[in-house]
């Protein structure tokens, strides 16, 4: 027999199913679930009194909840590779979403003091999660955004045998109409007028999984769902309208957090009933696989790629006591949901205090899976199955690289969580910032000027990090005028009167965006 290259990988990927013993058949199903910009205080698990998903507490109830789980990037495409290849941004090269200018002319546009460095624009043609598994015989289905780089580096070309859905697009069918038929998706026929694109993706997951309920698959539903455009139907907005009506008038609901405006309430009627929708889609694909008897031998995950939205975009919702939101370098940032259910392993109602990442669940759903990832290919991440079995992993720190200024008002900066400590290093300035999260979850107690020698020890670690992954870093703006500062800082004041106005506004009556909402009374509710 001859061997080549992909002879010998190939025989590495066989190699646990030899050592397990076990037939084909017995691997299991894996199902992930990814919503777009969801944060950790979205959820009603986790402390939402206003956003209402059953479906999604219940999912998280089932296995085991991460308190302290982590997107590998406060932005969309860095964590959405990361979780595709296990490794942290650096690594990969997608430090922002794709998309987003740099340059010089980005820098007088957006009058920053840096110049921010260019980032790789397609997911590196690297072994995939999908890949590996398609090794040993899965069947892999992505429905949704993929937001990962032009058509050479769509889904279908990065190891997934279906896609519906996924293309260049960062949101509901890339800008060119929103969340209800007919939108313009060369993945994704539009449906009848006023369908819902959220449900349409649930609804392809499920006919794949019931065309493939008899051999493992591994089906990939990235919703495009909660990110902008926020939209709902009528009647959602109508039911939480009411709800938000019966709760305390905020004095105000926008502050100013250092460089933009920050929702600081959950009352936005739109963007509940757009999670509501959600999380009926995600109550549909769950009941599929109940009827379909697959659920005690297919894993769940649940999982945002990124902080909620506070600000910037729409504005949508509040995080607290979490600080910042999408794109900012603060826990709103990086707190996502993060739920496992892995039966045979992991306890319904199980919670694990560890802190994790969206860079291990590469490692993980392949251990779960009996794969061994591929040698030559570094992995960041660390396999969770002995924390899903009530275990514990070893010690590690966690990092963060955003050499960019984000959309929300986020700013470059590089950061490194090391047991209850966090440091951020800011590359403006070159300052630190100091957190102690066990007592101060809301990061508001800088402790950098008193805890002096820790803050040395996190920042060479954080150093030696960034130049061992081959991190680029942004450099000085020769072109920045000071004045800069005090213009934008005027024009987050006017910001802030005008959000208050629009936003208080939403919960009127008689309020509506158009006659159709969206287009979405084309159809029954």
């Amino acid at each position: 027999m001859k061997f080549n290259r992909s002879t010998i990988w190939g025989m590495l990927f066989l190699v646990p199913l030899i050592a397990f013993g076990a037939p084909r058949s017995a691997r299991p199903n894996i199902l992930f679930i990814l919503a777009d910009d969801y944060g950790i205080k979205d959820v009603g698990l986790e402390g939402s009194a206003f956003y209402e998903t059953p479906h999604i507490d219940a999912l998280a109830r089932s296995g085991m909840r991460f308190a302290q789980g982590y997107a590998a990037c406060s932005v969309c495409s860095p964590s959405r590779a990361s979780i595709l290849l296990g490794q942290y941004p650096t690594r990969h090269g997608i430090t922002n979403w794709i998309g987003q200018d740099v340059g010089a002319k980005f820098a007088r546009e957006r009058q920053t003091k840096l110049l921010v460095p260019d980032y790789v624009r397609n997911l590196p043609a690297d072994t995939t999660l999908p890949a590996a598994l398609k090794q040993v015989g899965y069947v892999t289905f992505f429905a949704g955004k993929w937001h990962l780089g032009g058509e050479d580096a769509w889904p279908e070309n990065r190891g997934f045998d279906i896609n519906q859905g996924g293309w260049d697009a960062g949101g509901p069918t890339g800008g060119k109409g929103g969340y209800y038929a007919p939108w313009e998706n060369p993945r994704l026929p539009s449906g009848p007028d006023g369908q819902s694109l959220t449900q349409r993706l649930a609804d392809e997951t499920i006919r794949f999984i019931e065309q493939n309920a008899t051999h493992p698959f591994f089906a990939y539903l990235s919703f495009y769902a909660v990110h902008a455009p926020i939209q709902t139907t009528k009647a959602r907005w109508e039911k939480f309208r009411v709800k938000a009506a019966v709760q305390p008038a905020p004095a105000e609901r926008f502050i100013i957090d250092r460089t933009l405006p920050v929702r600081q309430v959950q009352d936005n009627p739109i963007y509940a009933g757009l999670i509501e929708e959600m999380d009926d889609a995600v109550g549909s694909v769950l009941r599929k696989i109940d009827e379909l008897g697959l659920a005690d031998n297919t894993v769940i995950v649940f999982t945002s790629d990124n902080g909620g939205v506070t600000s910037g975009d729409s504005y949508s919702s509040s995080l607290l006591p979490y600080r910042g939101g999408k794109g900012r370098q603060w826990e709103g940032g990086v707190r996502v949901p993060y739920y496992i259910k892995a039966p045979g392993h992991t306890r319904p109602g199980s919670t694990c205090e560890t802190p994790v990442s969206g860079i291990d669940f590469f490692p993980t759903l392949l251990d779960l899976a009996g794969v061994v990832p591929p040698p030559s290919q570094p992995v960041d991440g660390v396999s969770l199955l002995p924390l899903l079995r009530g275990g514990a992993i070893a010690p590690r720190a966690l990092f963060w690289h955003y050499p960019h200024y984000g959309n929300q008002g986020g700013e470059p900066s590089s950061s490194i969580r090391r047991g209850d400590w966090k440091l951020i290093h800011f590359w403006e300035d070159g300052h630190h910032e100091l957190y102690h999260l066990a007592t101060d979850i809301g990061e508001q107690r800088d402790l950098a000027s008193l805890e002096t020698v820790l803050t040395s020890e996190l920042w060479a670690e954080l150093q030696t990090w960034l130049t061992q992954t081959n991190a680029r870093l942004p450099l000085p703006n020769p072109d920045y005028e000071a004045a800069w500062a005090d213009q934008k800082q005027q024009a987050a004041r006017k910001q802030k009167e005008r959000l208050e106005k629009e936003h208080a506004a939403l919960l009127q009556p008689d309020w509506q965006p158009d006659p159709t909402w969206w287009n979405s009374q084309s159809t029954r509710d």
